[in-house]
């Protein structure tokens, strides 16, 4: 049996470190580590209530305005306030243009850049992807950065500024948008669009949104070149991606987008079917986290440092549903939505680098074109920010989906002030530590049976297709 230890992990965001056990040139077991620890749950405390909606977007400067999100919804239900209209309808369009955005960003920055790598160099198509997808110097940046930085203008149009935006509130948003700033938003949201069914697609979203299931995704993309995503699909058949990464196949998603009744995507669990979330059931287990305290629900938790504890090897939490890991993220979103592509690679191979790719790219073509919609649902002239009282005494949770996948804030006042503050986030639930059963997280599950080696190109696609969001796992 070889230890070896990787890190830090690059195209990551924030710290991540792994420590594998190898046997036969294989992963047999692995623990993985967050070494960063960042308070943010200790430093709201004692603060105003409103003042979760300065700090908590700050947990991280990729998905804000999920967290911005997710604090407007606890405060929200601890006021029993319900958004306006215009407000709940602007904030799931800035919500969605973030959520979006990461997916692209993912594909073309974080994840397709390792297939340019020169360990690749003997297959076929590496000089192509070379050209195309290398880090920084590739092709593809010189189109898909403008597109982003193009599309995130939206969030400019509707809260202000991005990331950190502070118009987001319990009550829906604080600017008002006008009929001209409706076209605008539309316009962006059409020139998204086309970059998507040119470059990335090759196809209308409506028709990638329409596949139902892994016979017609491979039909689709053998009829004609089918953009980026096509490149991956050859790619993930050759190199057996759906083969590589399997997960743990139990699913958790909170849902997504309310709508006046429900929301767009509805919440559940999937372990071989669907069920019912029951978020009581969560809990946040500390045995293997340099944490103080026991195993409890959210709403009870505590955030207290205890560097150098013996049996501690991250200072992430092992969030358990009814004891077990819950795999967390688009994939998780798309089974709950009863989507067929989705559910079929799922029923085939599970949880996978292939799969969570998939799953991540077909959400932008199931969710720009409700977007649009959205954007003419906004009535100018109307309120956007419904007013409550706030209790002195009282409590509030907000459960919200960031594009990485399940994210809840819980919330607990006393006279005026912030008791608790926990916050639990999706790469908490993927790359979360053993629990006290000794059962691995998400991620140590799926990195089992991969070529190990620290160079191991394997280990990078596993740890990549589940997109981490360091700096999110310990806030």
């Amino acid at each position: 049996m070889t230890r070896i230890v990787i890190g830090p992990i690059n195209r990551v965001e924030g710290d991540l470190q792994l420590t594998l056990e190898a046997e036969d040139g294989h992963v047999a077991a692995a623990w993985v580590s967050s070494p960063l620890y960042r308070g943010f749950e200790q430093i709201l405390r004692g603060k105003h209530p409103f003042d979760a909606l300065v700090f908590a977007p700050r947990v991280c400067g990729i998905c804000s305005v999920s967290q911005s999100q997710a604090a407007a919804e606890a405060l929200a239900d601890a006021l029993g306030l319900v958004a306006a209209p215009n407000g709940r309808i602007a904030r799931n369009l800035a919500h969605a243009v973030e959520n979006l955005a990461d997916h692209f960003t993912h594909f073309y920055l974080f994840f397709m850049p390792d297939f340019a790598r020169a360990e690749y160099a003997g297959h076929a198509w590496h000089a192509g992807i070379a050209e195309r997808f290398r880090a920084i110097h590739g092709s593809a940046a010189e189109t898909v950065m403008p597109a982003r930085a193009a599309f995130l203008t939206a969030l400019g149009t509707l809260a202000g500024k991005w990331p950190h935006s502070m118009t987001l509130q319990p009550g829906g948003m604080t600017r008002a948008l006008e009929a001209s700033e409706k076209i605008r938003l539309f316009s962006l949201l059409r020139d998204f669009r086309r970059h998507a069914e040119t470059t990335l697609f090759n196809d209308t979203l409506e028709s990638v949104a329409a596949l139902d299931s892994v016979a017609a995704l491979t039909r689709w993309a053998a009829e004609k070149p089918r953009g980026d995503f096509g490149i991956f699909l050859d790619i993930a058949a050759e190199l057996q991606l759906a083969k590589l990464g399997r997960g743990i196949d139990r699913f958790l998603s909170y849902g997504n987008y309310p709508q006046a009744e429900g929301r767009l995507l509805p919440s559940g669990i999937w372990d071989g079917g669907l069920r019912t979330l029951d978020a009581q059931a969560i809990v946040e287990d500390v045995s293997h986290a340099w944490l103080a305290g026991e195993t409890r629900h959210p709403a009870q938790g505590e955030t207290r440092p205890q560097d150098g504890k013996d049996a501690g090897y991250s200072w992430c939490k092992a969030p358990r549903l009814d004891g077990q890991p819950m795999e967390t993220g688009a994939l998780a979103r798309q089974l709950m939505a009863g989507h067929p592509l989705a559910r079929d690679l799922v029923a085939r191979e599970g949880a996978n680098v292939h799969s969570r790719v998939v799953a991540r790219l077909l959400e932008i073509a199931v969710i720009l074109p409700e977007m649009e919609k959205w954007v003419w649902q906004l009535a100018p002239g109307e309120p956007f920010c419904a007013q409550g009282e706030l209790p002195q005494e009282g409590a509030g949770i907000g459960l919200v989906e960031a594009a990485r996948g399940s994210l809840g804030h819980w919330l607990s006042i006393e006279g005026g002030r912030i008791a608790n503050y926990q916050i639990v986030s999706p790469t908490t639930w993927n790359f979360s530590p053993r629990d006290a059963a000794g059962i691995p997280g998400p991620l140590e599950q799926a990195l089992v049976g991969a070529p190990a080696g620290e160079g191991s190109l394997a280990i990078q696609h596993i740890i990549r297709s589940f997109d981490p969001c360091m700096v999110c796992t310990s806030h």
